[in-house]
């Protein structure tokens, strides 16, 4: 008997130790897809979120969103183990293992709305030209890139500034921005279009007398110092990174005249402007031309896409004779084409509903790339304004489980 209750033991201990061992491989595998979820459902709130906005843009209703400011997932894994006399055979004999387990998830999510300040800098505020130039160095089309960012070009033709909107309601404005992009886009196809920022020169002259001995060495440092011995004065000079130039050469061969031109235009730009400069003698330089595209905020870029769910759709616009071939001859009416429907349309990614209308990303046809790769720029734009979601402090809506 003594030998009998020995071997029970020895199960015992063996039922134990799978148990645990099981218990540690439940606990990453539950880990691991809890986290795929949040990530899934956060990011599908999101997009769902950035498509009913620009449905509420077209019925000219308020925007709004909501941030998921932090997720706090608790897990409680629990194992039990046991034994009972196996059913039939001698009693006390033979024994049979009973074990078990379960898992609790216990989710706390808290939503912060977009709003006050926080809603001025995030989708009123105009994009700076660096988050432009950032997307342009992942190979982003420029085509789309301005289509959707930029409000209008300013082109700077014989000493006089034309403003052109990129609104399909203003027709002569429309097409001549539509063919600047083009432009652009046939010139960064053949890989020869730079977004660098422009190498500016200041210059300083000031009295020998007002420099200190023991601050002259520190100077050299930083600037370059030519003494000027007609009228007793130093003149310092020291080169800067200035704005972002897009050009279709590199800009370091700019000459010191060109640079001291483009200096003083750059006075005139502002943070949310970048400017552009094609010239004769390289790619693309049989329509030479420069200017200045200024760009919108996030806010109108919604109420832009919106607007194409209505009267002004964007419609064919052809390139400039002088625009060299465009790769794949890629030019959609479209800056995002979209799908309205009176049920859920079955080749979206996704939709929405809208007063009894479903609305989704056209995903079919020949510009379902495009329009998939505009919905991405949307989504990384609206990353792109993220400032720090406060956590604490503020209201909140929180959902626990």
């Amino acid at each position: 008997m003594k030998s009998v209750c020995h071997t029970c033991l020895l199960r015992l201990l063996q039922i134990v130790l799978i148990l645990s061992i099981l218990t540690g491989c439940i606990s990453p595998l539950a880990l691991n897809r809890a986290v795929l979820a949040y990530d899934d459902a956060v990011t599908d709130a999101l997009s769902q979120q950035l498509l009913i906005n620009i449905v509420r843009a077209h019925h000219r209703q308020p925007i709004h969103f909501t941030a998921v400011s932090n997720i706090a997932a608790t897990f409680n894994f629990q194992a039990n183990a046991g034994a009972m006399p196996a059913l039939g055979g001698l009693a006390g004999t033979s024994i049979l293992p009973v074990f078990g387990g379960s898992v609790a998830e216990s989710p706390t999510i808290s939503i912060v709305p977009i709003e006050g300040e926080d809603f001025t800098k995030r989708l009123l505020t105009p994009f700076p030209q660096s988050k432009l130039t950032l997307l342009l160095r992942q190979r982003f089309d420029v085509d789309l890139l301005l289509r959707m960012m930029a409000q209008e070009v300013r082109l700077l033709q014989d000493e006089q500034r034309n403003v052109y909107h990129n609104s399909p309601a203003d027709t002569g404005g429309y097409e001549m921005f539509r063919r600047v992009v083009l432009h652009l886009s046939a010139i960064q196809d053949r890989n020869q279009l730079y977004a660098e920022p422009l190498p500016l020169i200041h210059t300083w002259t000031i009295p020998a007398s007002s420099i200190a001995p023991d601050s002259f060495q520190s100077l050299q440092k930083e600037f370059v110092v030519h003494y000027n011995n007609e009228d007793n004065t130093f003149t310092m000079r020291k080169q800067i990174q200035g704005p972002i130039l897009i050009t279709n050469y590199d800009p370091d061969m700019l000459s010191e005249d060109d640079r001291e031109k483009l200096n003083e235009r750059a006075r005139e730009w502002d943070v949310s402007d970048i400017a552009f400069d094609i010239r004769a003698g390289h790619y693309g330089g049989e329509w030479p031309m420069n200017g200045v595209f200024r760009l919108r905020s996030f806010h109108a870029i919604l109420s832009f896409l919106g607007k194409a769910l209505g009267d002004e759709l964007g419609y064919h616009v052809r390139k400039d004779p002088r625009t060299p071939p465009i790769l794949g001859d890629e030019n959609p009416d479209l800056t995002m084409g979209f799908v309205v429907a009176s049920t859920p349309p079955a080749d979206a990614d996704f939709s929405i509903r809208w007063n009894d209308r479903f609305y989704a990303v056209n995903t079919t046809g020949p510009h379902a790339r495009w329009n998939r790769d505009a919905f991405q720029l949307l989504f990384l734009l609206f990353q792109m304004t993220v400032t720090d979601i406060p956590r604490i402090g503020v209201p909140s809506i929180t959902i626990a489980k």
